[in-house]
């Protein structure tokens, strides 16, 4: 089976390049449109497949070519797509507008993504992995069955990408929080979740399930509370097109290290080198590094 089993929403994303974004009545020119696989869980285990960590992906796409061009992106990069399910219908896409300082809006069409239930699950597909990562999906239906995911998993860790999910209220979520390893929050959303304090949020939420806690702050780096307490880890000063996935290219770099048996500190200092490449170039996924070049920094830094 797979070290790592991704389940969540599952896009195709386009992603449409504006000197900035409009408001209310504007007509703003679009300079360049770029088109990619996309979705949240979607987007750190293709970026774990790439860096050579065994995957696979739980989720729905749709019979049109979309839903092919995202299977066939999953297994360029080395991803297990056996569970995916095709369904009749039009598969999720999403709509981003991202400006010159790479700052975005989205519009997100879940197309198939709401049919997601309860019998998408494979128990033994679950519980046969060493870790289980699962993001949000927009419909309400799709985010029952996801809670359930703690009644399937044995002995496999959980990791949790919440998103805008967050604005739920931590009740809503704690079936996952209460399960989950770890916690990857963006700070908006850990300050939805638990007060505008990061510090004090990270820890609060690591004290409710036990979890580590990682808390992205975009070109600040990142928090991480767990059993050490709370450490903030330096981000990397680069020049960013689009800050589209970098949440969940930093989730990759910091599963990829807690699968080595990295330090939680080795872990965000790994997500936030991952997560600075991807912000380097448009969409979600084309700037994620692969298994050498990844390689290549882990000699360097964290030898």
């Amino acid at each position: 089976m797979v070290d790592i089993v991704g389940v969540g929403a599952l896009n195709w994303d386009l992603l449409l390049k504006v000197g900035r974004l409009a408001g209310s009545g504007e007509e703003i020119v679009v300079k360049n449109v770029e088109e990619e696989a996309g979705g949240s869980a979607a987007n750190t285990i293709a970026g774990l497949g790439r860096l050579g960590v065994s995957c696979g992906f739980i989720g729905r796409v749709g019979s049109d070519e979309a839903g092919q061009k995202i299977i066939d992106a999953f297994k360029a990069d080395s991803v297990d797509t056996s569970m995916v399910i095709r369904s009749v219908g039009r598969s999720g896409t999403v709509y981003s507008f991202v400006d010159d300082s790479g700052e975005r809006t989205m519009y997100v069409d879940p197309g198939v993504n709401d049919a997601f239930q309860i019998e998408d699950l494979d128990p033994a597909y679950l519980s046969s992995a060493r870790m289980v990562h699962v993001s949000s999906f927009a419909g309400a239906s799709a985010f029952s069955a996801v809670k359930r995911i703690p009644e399937f998993l044995g002995d496999s860790a959980l990791s949790f990408s919440p998103g805008f999910l967050s604005a739920r209220g931590i009740d809503s979520l704690r079936p996952l929080i209460d399960r989950c390893s770890i916690l990857f929050l963006n700070e908006k959303e850990a300050q939805a979740l638990a007060g505008r304090d990061v510090n004090r949020a990270a820890e609060k939420l690591h004290k409710l399930g036990g979890a580590t806690v990682a808390v992205t702050l975009g070109e600040k780096g990142a928090v991480v509370c767990g059993k050490e307490g709370v450490q903030r880890t330096p981000g990397f000063k680069v020049p960013v097109v689009d800050t589209t996935g970098a949440g969940d290219a930093f989730s990759a770099g910091f599963l990829f290290g807690v699968l080595k048996g990295y330090s939680s500190a080795a872990c965000a200092k790994v997500g936030n080198f991952v997560a600075s490449l991807c912000v380097q170039r448009m969409g979600a996924r084309s700037g994620i590094p692969d298994a050498a070049e990844l390689a290549a920094f882990e000699e360097k830094d964290l030898s």
